[in-house]
């Protein structure tokens, strides 16, 4: 994993790491936080809602997006930020919508840091958009550890995953404004997960989030999302009118 959050320090070696080395990362963190309200203050001036998207590899971002876009293209302005390891797969799935994408490619980093963020921004067109997308690396421990100038964060859990997953993976689920229960047409399919399971495990964080199960291939609970969205927009623009 990567150098820069701590995630190759484990209880074996954490013996080995200097008080030196945790100041280190400390300054990281705290640099990162300054440029992430750098980035906050950008979207402001452009009025402009960004939704960190996080998940687990595999569990529909991308799809989502693309469903999003469907659904929304035609009423707001849509833009994107692609977080991977390697390739511009998932950018060329956006832009093959017509929608302004661009790809950050973090190479060893399993999560996106607002300077990377802040680097993509200079080759978007805030005054063109309504709401950023960030489509964090699929990783469900680091990604929730970085602000990176959103205004919501959303987790994504496939139905292909196990229904505990909130349970195991408690800091990026408590961070959700929103939960996704993605690949529900796949639910006939699998006697192993149980959406109530998720929910409840949820709740069990003290999270009040909403929960909306949807499918980006069938559209079941799409129309749920978009509404989410619309809403989340209205009420940060009016809460940030321009003067």
């Amino acid at each position: 994993m990567c150098d820069t959050c701590g995630c190759n320090v484990t209880p074996g070696n954490e013996h080995l790491i200097s008080g030196e080395a945790v100041e280190v990362l400390r300054s990281l963190l705290h640099e990162n936080d300054h440029q992430a309200n750098h980035n906050r203050s950008h979207f402001k001036k452009h009025q402009v809602l960004a939704i960190n998207l996080m998940s687990s590899p595999g569990s529909g971002k991308t799809a989502l997006l693309e469903a999003t876009i469907d659904a929304l293209g035609d009423k707001f302005k849509i833009g994107v930020v692609e977080g991977d390891l390697e390739t511009e797969n998932d950018a060329e799935r956006i832009r093959n919508k017509g929608v302004p994408a661009v790809q950050i490619s973090t190479g060893s980093a399993c999560h996106l840091d607002a300077h990377m963020v802040h680097d993509a921004l200079h080759q978007i067109k805030l005054d063109d958009l309504d709401i950023l997308f960030i489509e964090n690396v699929g990783n469900l421990v680091c990604p929730a550890s970085f602000d990176l100038g959103q205004h919501r964060n959303i987790t994504l859990l496939s139905v292909t995953e196990g229904d505990d997953k909130p349970a195991k993976y408690p800091v990026i689920f408590r961070a959700a404004d929103l939960m996704l229960l993605t690949k529900t047409d796949l639910l006939p399919y699998l006697d192993d997960f149980e959406p109530a399971n998720a929910e409840r495990y949820l709740r069990e964080l003290a999270n009040p989030a909403v929960m909306i199960s949807l499918s980006a291939k069938n559209g079941s609970g799409i129309s749920e999302w978009t509404a989410w969205l619309e809403s989340e927009l209205s009420h940060y623009r009016s809460e940030h009118k321009k003067l």
